[in-house]
């Protein structure tokens, strides 16, 4: 296969922190096939070349269907720059397509490249492209990750146009709890743009590149976490807006018009939702000057979700109903198959009725069901008559009378009510919080969304906490009756208990609380009876014990002992 050579289009200086959002990278292809990096000016690649010192050598001399470790074999180069070149390759032992980095061995990167991808790898979150392997070999230093052969660009995507609500509020949670796991293990991106973040078939936002885009460029800062998050103002801006919040074009989106600032979202384009408008502007603008409304900015990906967690909740679009087209009865059901059409206008005549059986065959076959017909109706009427008989012998039974009065009792109670939560919040009796930001999704009506734990090493009763749940708000007190939770993982076994408290949050302890119910199950539901209905405004869903289940990729979870809680209803 041809070779085939890119390069990278910087829209600013890589020293220059402030515009770390704008440089528009189109020089890495961590693995999405199809969506390949524009051409740029050899002075823009001087210009990056630069950043290096002396220490720059010229790129090795690879070519199509050369192998690393006799094991991946070089496909097609789909950049080639400052020293570097990425590739399209082929993991011959396991036969799938992987994306590999290449850069010499004497490269004043490549020990920062080695470290970068070996610390990238350490996090195994799903949400990022994964690195598969960094290896020095033969004068080479290679760093072979994920390809995504079903998944987008950003920039793909917004090329015919800004996201729907829906689907931007996804990206900018998705992307902003990732990057807030990345900081909490030490790692920054600083090169996250529309070329770094992919949608894949499923609908998942994932990003590629974490610390390695970077340490390929030789690109550093000194406040990451700010970086990152006018990264993510930056993306949600151009997902709304389609355009770019600078004045330079970048990726495919023309800038903001010279000499007026940055304005909010949907100060650009009409319909623009308001409050994604002024997420991307508390992400973006961290000098003071925030959104209409005067919130404070945000400066790491830690307090963009919690400023996603406060807002109110976008519901995808309800599905389109169509209605089914009429039903058309065919010739064949109408009774006319093999017959001739009639003339318009034509009178059809009646058909006629067959004759009677008149033969004797017909008049046996008319005994015959009289006289079944007779003898069926002088069983019932004895069996009638002997079942009125027995009954008017236990007329005087005293259990009749009980069963009747049950009856009459069950008819009279009522049945029972489902009552609405008003707010809820992640409580917390020892260590870290699980996922707080999504605690209302376990009452949102879609069991495919949910709140879940982190995955534990022992279990299933759990040993390095107490427990772990959600407290809910009922908006006033109400007589609770039983609390049903639906569940994502089955299996040995799940505790859940109910318990009455007098606050929402996590400042009442479980000692002070009043227990409701307990249950234990090993499907994907569970139902907490209370005994005797009580009267709480507040209560406590508390799991003691989690099944074990392996890898959930769609749910960003590890192996281990874990549930997801997808929905609760209570019941009064």
């Amino acid at each position: 296969m041809a070779e085939r050579s890119t390069a990278a289009v910087d829209v600013a200086d890589n020293s220059d922190e402030s515009s770390l959002t704008a440089q528009a990278d189109q020089s890495t292809a961590d693995g999405v096939a199809k969506n390949r990096e524009r051409d740029t000016d050899s002075d823009e690649v001087q210009e990056s070349t630069r950043t290096d010192g002396p220490g720059k050598t010229s790129p090795p001399e690879l070519h199509s269907g050369h192998k690393l470790a006799r094991r991946y074999r070089l496909e097609e180069c789909v950049t080639r720059l400052d020293g570097f070149s990425s590739w399209r390759a082929v993991d011959e032992k396991l036969r799938r397509a992987v994306g590999v980095h290449i850069l010499p061995a004497d490269h004043s990167r490549a020990r920062s490249v080695l470290a970068a991808a070996r610390s990238s790898a350490l996090l195994g979150d799903p949400r990022f492209v994964q690195v598969l392997d960094a290896v020095e070999e033969n004068d080479l230093v290679y760093v072979v990750h994920e390809w995504l052969p079903d998944a987008t660009e950003l920039t793909t995507l917004l090329a015919s146009g800004p996201l729907e609500p829906y689907d931007a509020y996804q990206m900018v949670t998705q992307i902003s709890s990732a990057m807030a796991a990345a900081h909490r293990e030490g790692l920054a991106h600083l090169r996250l743009n529309p070329n770094a973040v992919l949608r894949t078939s499923t609908g998942q936002w994932r990003i590629r590149g974490l610390a390695v885009n970077a340490a390929l460029r030789g690109i550093a800062s000194d406040t990451p976490q700010r970086a990152d998050t006018e990264a993510i103002g930056a993306l949600l801006y151009a997902a709304l807006t389609q355009r770019w919040p600078y004045e330079s074009d970048a990726y495919g989106l023309s800038g903001l018009p010279k000499d007026i600032g940055l304005i909010a979202p949907d100060q650009v384009r009409a319909g623009v939702h308001r409050g994604l408008s002024e997420l991307s502007m508390r992400a973006l603008v961290n000098d003071g000057a925030t959104a209409s409304r005067h919130e404070s900015p945000c400066t790491t990906p830690e307090e963009l979700v919690k400023a996603i967690g406060e807002m109110p909740r976008i519901r995808p679009p309800e599905p389109a109903f169509t209605a089914p087209p009429e039903y058309q009865r065919t010739s064949y059901q109408q009774g006319t198959y093999g017959r001739q059409a009639p003339r318009p206008g034509a009178t059809q005549p009646v058909p006629t009725p067959p004759p009677p059986l008149q033969s004797r065959t017909g008049k046996a076959l008319k005994w015959a069901v009289s006289a079944l017909l007779i003898a069926a109706l002088g069983l019932g009427s004895w069996q009638l008559a002997d079942a009125l008989m027995d009954q008017g012998g236990k007329a005087d039974d005293p259990n009749q009378t009980q069963n009747n009065e049950d009856s009459d009792k069950n008819k009279n109670s009522p049945a029972p009510k489902p009552i609405a939560i008003k707010d809820s919040e992640e409580y917390v009796a020892k260590g870290d919080a699980q996922h707080p930001s999504d605690v209302s999704k376990t009452y949102d009506g879609n069991t495919s969304t949910g709140w879940r734990t982190s995955s534990y090493l022992d279990g299933p009763e759990m040993v390095i906490k107490p427990g772990v749940g959600i407290v809910y708000d009922l908006g006033s007190e109400k007589e609770v009756s039983a609390a049903t939770l639906s569940l994502r993982y089955g299996g040995d076994h799940t505790t859940v208990e109910l318990y009455a408290t007098d606050s929402l949050g996590s400042s009442t302890p479980l000692s002070s609380m009043k227990e409701l119910g307990k249950v234990t199950t090993s499907s994907t539901s569970a139902k907490v009876t209370v005994d005797k209905p009580q009267k709480s405004r507040y209560l406590l869903v508390w799991l003691t014990a989690l099944p074990y289940s392996g890898d959930d990729p769609a749910n960003y979870s590890n192996p281990g002992y874990k549930q997801a809680i997808t929905e609760v209803k209570f019941t009064g």
